[in-house]
């Protein structure tokens, strides 16, 4: 088989007839073709006069040897191959606390294994997880053990459910099969900027957890991790709390995959004298803009054309205080939903449905933030520095849960807001007019200013004084480290797998998935042999 990349068509292609691509671009006749794949398609509106496709082809042809000396961007492919080895004469099930995509994958890895896994999800259901978000958004009260960040699928289930990434693993393509057996769309194989959306990762999420439950694996909700035990060294029990009772699973081996905002288990891991570190992490707010706006920035008059989604952009600049302002978790075509998870403490974060219709697209404005921050070698100093913040945001909000807003012209001009003007805030259940200075650091509100102007120079009308800021964004990333050696182990406990973007290993619904099945495949080794 070869690969074919840097096949430009314009967007009226009918891409459901791959061969008729392969005759008129490539010159190969349909009778020397034995099978024609999408292996990738992206869009490329640098020129907003000629946006169109560029896509990569997986070819099997007769002459194929002949084809890569006359073809540009012909390569040979092989499909990486993941094998799971099947294990047996176990002493003790392996447990997994969490079970967001670490967890999830880990779990899936373990029972496909015949490890049959204990899961421990401290929320519910993403069934209950979606009622408990509503009631929230609609004014109720914050249950905080089942929101936006605890519960099935981890806070990716509340996200535009991107698939990008920026590591290279053989088990991606692995990752991306299975979502989509579980019910993710097939596009995901093959658009260059995957992502499944929040209301088609639900039924994903599910599927996947029958499947682990169907090879015999357990997974318990409404669980919340509370200690572990140690013999020699080594884990010998975890600890949960369930309906008020306390329960005790007897094994060798725990993936800890809770994510990053579980800061009781930051603390509790803390007390048990388990080796962490600070890391550093960004923090900012919310820009929403106009969907068509964008669309029209990034595509000019291609926008709205029938073939092209909803646009998105990504942005970095380097700023002269030294700080770099950037975009991360851009959802076109969505939403800023309230991301608490702690009676007293505001969060925002963005989702998009997989349709990416909504009237606004939006994405974080974050500003890095380090140890010289946060003033305290103490190891959960940047998670409580993240805490200050959003209790000030809280508080800005007026101490309801509405989200503190500001239009981009009166923040520039240092003045609260007292209106809004063509973009309206979908942030629920409500937002109030607060001065950003109110609740972020005087150091990320020039970088917002100085960052935002730049950014316009970009994308036009990225600094559009109708812009609303809506804050705060904190919890882009951990801002602690649960320190591991090679073998995955914590450095202070053997048996212990920190995991995922919790422990500070991830960065979002892939490279979490990948590192959780890293975790597994250490542990089926240790019982038979290693993962090929």
């Amino acid at each position: 088989m070869i690969r074919v990349g840097g096949i430009r068509v314009s967007l009226d292609t009918d891409l459901s007839d791959l061969e008729a691509i392969c005759e008129k671009k490539l010159k190969i006749k349909r009778e020397r073709l034995r099978s024609v794949r999408l292996a990738k398609k992206s869009v490329d509106a640098r020129k907003k006069s000629d946006v169109h496709f560029l896509i990569s082809l997986d070819i099997e042809a007769n002459g194929e040897e002949k084809l890569l000396k006359t073809l540009k961007n012909a390569s040979v492919y092989e499909k990486p191959v993941y094998n799971i080895p099947t294990v047996s004469d176990m002493k003790y099930r392996p447990v997994i606390v969490g079970f967001g995509p670490a967890g999830m994958f880990a779990a899936l890895v373990l029972a496909m294994a015949g490890a049959k896994p204990i899961v421990l999800e401290r929320g519910g259901d993403v069934d209950s997880r979606v009622k408990a978000v509503e009631e929230f958004q609609s004014g109720g009260k914050l249950d905080t053990e089942c929101n936006v960040q605890f519960g099935e699928g981890g806070a990716g289930t509340f996200s535009d459910g991107k698939l990008t990434t920026g590591i290279k693993d053989r088990r991606i393509g692995w990752i991306l099969e299975k979502l989509v057996e579980f019910g993710a769309p097939d596009e995901i194989l093959y658009l260059a900027k995957p992502h499944i959306g929040t209301d088609k990762l639900r039924g994903a999420v599910k599927a996947l957890r029958e499947r682990v439950i169907s090879l015999g694996g357990e997974v318990i909700f409404n669980a919340r991790f509370c200690g572990f035990e140690a013999e020699n060294g080594s884990v010998s029990a975890v600890r949960y709390i369930r309906g008020g009772k306390t329960e005790t699973i007897n094994t060798e081996s725990v993936i800890l995959a809770t994510g990053h905002s579980a800061r009781d288990v930051f603390e509790l891991l803390y007390k048990e004298n388990i080796l962490l570190s600070q890391k550093s992490f960004s923090v900012g707010v919310r820009a929403e803009h106009l969907r068509t706006d964008i669309d029209k920035a990034m595509y000019g008059d291609f926008a709205g054309h029938k073939a092209l989604k909803a646009a998105d952009y990504k942005l970095a600049v380097h700023l002269p205080n030294g700080r770099t302002l950037y975009t991360f978790c851009m959802c076109p075509g969505g939403y800023v939903v309230a991301a608490s998870s702690e009676e007293g403490r505001l969060a925002v974060n963005g989702m998009s449905c997989f349709a990416r219709d909504a009237e606004n697209s939006n994405s974080a404005l974050l500003v890095n933030v380090g140890p010289e921050d946060y003033g305290s070698d103490h190891p959960l100093a940047g998670m409580y520095f993240q805490r200050e913040l959003e209790e000030k945001a809280f508080m800005a909000g007026g101490s309801d849960y509405r989200a503190p807003a500001a239009v981009l012209r009166d923040f520039m001009e240092g003045r609260v807001s007292s209106s809004f003007g063509r973009v309206k805030p979908s942030y629920r259940p409500d937002v109030r007019f607060a001065a950003p200075e109110e609740y972020l650091p005087d150091f990320v509100c020039e970088s917002l200013r100085l960052g935002i102007t730049e950014m316009g120079k970009k994308i036009k009308g990225f600094d559009d004084g109708d812009t609303v800021l809506t804050g705060i964004e904190s919890r882009s990333s951990s801002p602690v480290r649960i320190n591991r050696g090679e073998d995955m182990q914590s450095l202070s406990l053997k048996g212990l797998y920190p995991c995922g973007e919790g422990a500070g290993y991830a960065g979002g619904i892939v490279s979490a998935a990948v590192d959780g099945m890293k975790c597994a495949e250490t542990i089926i080794g240790k019982m038979c042999c290693d993962v090929q």
